[in-house]
């Protein structure tokens, strides 16, 4: 993601020339975390606010400062607000994640994953 350094959720600066993110994907919850505030589903603040308390979370929990946890956090941040907001209920995220992982186990080694994989199968009477 290339946000301005300005930016109120602009990325982490690297720590020792390493990325934020252990791999490109992992910045897409940062990137669409961005892309809510510009759209004020959320604030800024209310980002930055959540985005720490996950961190403090994750030191208390004994969790390494590295490019896995702080994804996590990111990820348990940006899932926060879209429930207290209510857009996302609990229940759609955990129905979502198995229709990723049932396309996951559906598709082929070497094949990009789509959603559509993973829906559920037809029942027939």
């Amino acid at each position: 993601m290339n946000a301005r350094d300005d930016s109120p959720v602009a990325p982490l600066a690297s720590r020792d020339g390493e990325p934020t993110f252990a791999e490109p994907w992992q910045a897409e919850v940062l990137a669409l975390a961005f892309a809510l505030v510009r759209e004020n589903i959320f604030t800024a603040a209310e980002w930055s606010d959540t985005l720490g308390a996950a961190l403090r979370q994750a030191a208390n929990d004994g969790k390494p400062d590295d490019q896995t946890t702080y994804y996590m956090a990111t990820l348990t941040a940006l899932e926060r607000l879209l429930a207290t907001d209510g857009r996302v209920t609990t229940e759609s995220l955990s129905e979502r994640v198995e229709q990723w992982r049932r396309a996951y186990l559906n598709t082929p080694h070497g094949n990009p994953v789509e959603l559509s994989a993973g829906a559920e199968p037809r029942r027939t009477r």
